[in-house]
C-alpha cells in the first residue's frame, strides 16, 4: 500500500460488514498488511472454498459472526470496538438471487444500512463510514452515455433497488443526523468486480472458472451484454482513498461512481474471450440464454467526479484484470477445483498459494 494509506491506516481501528465476502477478504487482507485494527462483521462465508478462510484472515483480525438485520447485536460490536472507520459492504450482492427472495434482499440491503448507520449515530468513536452500493442504482435508461452521480436512482431489479434505497437511507441520515461535528460519510457505486478467490455463483468469471476446469464450455447468458469491469483493487483502493480524505476534512463526503475507463467497458462475450485466451488449455465459451428475468443490457458510468476530487484512476485496463485473476487461480494446486486429491493436502497447499499470490498482487497494485 501507498505510505501515506499506510501510515493513515497504520493502528487504527477500523470496522468491516461484509469482511466475509470476496471484496471484504480483499479489504481485510488490505488493511492487515497496513497495520490496521480490523474488526469484521458478517455472516459466515458465502461459499465453498471462501477467500476469507482460504487466506485464513479470522487469526489476523477480530472476526464476529452476525447478521446486519440484528441491530442489537451490531450494537455491541460497535460498543465494544469502537471503530474509528467503517466500511459497509454487507449485502446481498446477487441480482437472481434477489429475484428468488426479494424480501430477504430488501432487509439485508435497505434495513441492514439502516442498521449500520444507527449504530454510527451513536458511537462518538467514528469518524468515517463508506457505505458501498453498485453501478446499477440508476435507473435503467439504456443509453451510451455513462451514469453520472446526479442521474435518478431507480434501480429496476430488487437488488439494483434495494441498493438504491440504501443510497437515499445514507443521504437522510447524513442530512438528519451527522452534521458538522458528526461522522463524515460517503457512498461508493462500483461497477462490475473481478479478481481472484471469487467463487460465487451467477458472476461471470467464477462461472469461466468452473466451466475451464472442468473441461467444457462457460455458457453466457447476455454475452452482449455491456458491463464496466475492473479489478477488485480498483475500487478498494477508492474506499480506501475516500475514508482517509473524509476523515480529515468533511468537504470530501458525497457520493462516487468508481469504475473503468470506457475502453475497459466490454461486453460479457469480450471478456469471456479474454480469459479463455488468459486461461489457454482450449477454454472457450457459448451463448446460451436459459430464460432467466431482466437484467440491463447496457450499463456505463461516468467517473469524472471521482477523477476531478481525488485525482484517481483506474490502473488496470480489463486485459490486465483478467489475467490477474486467471494468475491467481492458476496459482491453486492441481486438482483444488476439481476436488481430485487429498482434500486436506489440497486446501493446505491451496491457502499458501491463495496467501502469497494475493500478498503479492496488493503489493504491486499499491506500489505503482
Amino acid at each position: 500500500m501507498a505510505e501515506e494509506k499506510r501510515s493513515f491506516y497504520r493502528g487504527r481501528r477500523v470496522l468491516i460488514t461484509g469482511h466475509t465476502g470476496f471484496k471484504g477478504s480483499w479489504l481485510s487482507r488490505i488493511l492487515i498488511l497496513a497495520g490496521a485494527q480490523v474488526t469484521g462483521y458478517s455472516l459466515d462465508p458465502p461459499t465453498d472454498p471462501a477467500l476469507f478462510s482460504l487466506l485464513d484472515l479470522g487469526r489476523e483480525m477480530t472476526d464476529v459472526r452476525g447478521d446486519v438485520r440484528d441491530l442489537e447485536r451490531l450494537r455491541r460490536v460497535f460498543a465494544e470496538t469502537e471503530p474509528e472507520v467503517v466500511f459497509h459492504l454487507a449485502a446481498q450482492p446477487i441480482v437472481r438471487e434477489s429475484y428468488r427472495d426479494p424480501v430477504g434482499t430488501y432487509a439485508v440491503n435497505v434495513m441492514g444500512t439502516v442498521h449500520v448507520l444507527e449504530c454510527v449515530r451513536h458511537t462518538p468513536s467514528v469518524r468515517s463510514l463508506v457505505n458501498v452500493t453498485t453501478d446499477k442504482v440508476y435507473e435503467t435508461r439504456e443509453w451510451e452515455y455513462g451514469y453520472r452521480e446526479t442521474d435518478r436512482l431507480d434501480g429496476y431489479d430488487p437488488y439494483s433497488n434495494s441498493k438504491s434505497c440504501s443510497e437515499l437511507v445514507t443521504h437522510s441520515y447524513r442530512q438528519s443526523f451527522f452534521g458538522e461535528d458528526g461522522c463524515a460519510v460517503s457512498t461508493c457505486r462500483a461497477g462490475n468486480v473481478i479478481g481472484g478467490g471469487d467463487f460465487a455463483v451467477d458472476r461471470i468469471l467464477p462461472d469461466c472458472i468452473r466451466a475451464a476446469s472442468a473441461g467444457r464450455p462457460v455458457k453466457l447468458r447476455n454475452p452482449g451484454s455491456v458491463r464496466p469491469y475492473q479489478h477488485v483493487l480498483e475500487p478498494l483502493s477508492l474506499y480506501l482513498k475516500v475514508a482517509a480524505a473524509q476523515y480529515g476534512d468533511r468537504r470530501f463526503c458525497g457520493n462516487y461512481n468508481v469504475g473503468p475507463d470506457d475502453c475497459d467497458c466490454v461486453t460479457t462475450g469480450e471478456l469471456a474471450e479474454l480469459f479463455c485466451r488468459a486461461w489457454g488449455g482450449g477454454a472457450s465459451w457459448v451463448g446460451k440464454s436459459d430464460g432467466g428475468p431482466h437484467e440491463a443490457n447496457f450499463l456505463r458510468l461516468d467517473c469524472s467526479r471521482v477523477k476531478s476530487v481525488f485525482g484517481w484512476r483506474p490502473r488496470r485496463h480489463v486485459k490486465e484484470a483478467v489475467e490477474m485473476t486467471a494468475e491467481w487461480f492458476r496459482a491453486l494446486p492441481d486438482g483444488f477445483l476439481s476436488g481430485s486429491g487429498d482434500p486436506a493436502a489440497l486446501r493446505e497447499a491451496a491457502c499458501a498459494a491463495a496467501r502469497a499470490v494475493t500478498d503479492r498482487q496488493i503489493r504491486e497494485f499499491f506500489a505503482e
